[in-house]
């Protein structure tokens, strides 16, 4: 299994746990989630990563209860896995950002069972960092179809759809207003 850490920084040698910048609103036992760890992702969810870090974004994929309509809906006969929403406003950082893709060992990292997201409490070393340089090219080669669009704001109620929608970074849409938890679930 491959878990790593994306981030806009070239040069982190050791990966300190430390708490998130913007607490979440967590289920009874999880405020612990927002204390000091090391965050990682599993390769198989890693094209939620492949974005400028503050970059707000909806992703879509189907799911086994996705239904006929929903699908049709949504990806309208796109041979893509996943759409991935992104406000215009971010379009040329997008295009122009490049990330850092670090490896981790595996071991010392639990799962939280919740869209590939993995953590640790001690410090980590990355065993390997890759620059990856052209976003949109790497999300197409996961099958991800980028969708430049205005605003947002009107994909609010995707959440109602029978696919999986993960909202990242939703603070940092034009007027979306502060996501509550789950961050895949927007107030």
């Amino acid at each position: 299994m491959r878990l790593s850490h994306f981030s806009e920084d070239p040069g982190i040698g050791l990966f300190e746990p430390r708490p998130v910048k913007v607490p979440s609103a967590r289920p009874a036992g999880q405020a612990w989630l927002n204390g000091p760890l090391v965050w990682a992702i599993d390769e198989a969810h890693e094209r939620l990563y492949l974005f400028p870090r503050e970059c707000p974004r909806i992703l879509l994929w189907r799911t086994a209860a996705t239904t006929a309509s929903d699908a049709d809906a949504w990806f309208s006969g796109s041979p893509a896995t996943t759409l991935a929403f992104v406000e215009n406003a971010w379009s040329e950082r997008l295009s122009a950002t490049t990330i850092f893709r670090y490896d981790f060992e595996p071991s010392g990292f639990e799962d939280l069972r919740d869209v590939g997201m993995w953590v640790s409490r001690v410090a980590v070393r990355p065993i390997g960092v890759e620059a990856i340089t052209d976003l949109p090219g790497e999300l197409c080669k996961r099958q991800v179809e980028l969708r430049i669009v205005d605003s947002l704001l009107p994909m609010r109620g995707v959440w109602g759809a029978s696919l999986h929608a993960s909202g990242i970074r939703l603070r940092n849409a034009h007027g979306w207003g502060e996501p509550g938890w789950p961050h895949s679930r927007p107030l």
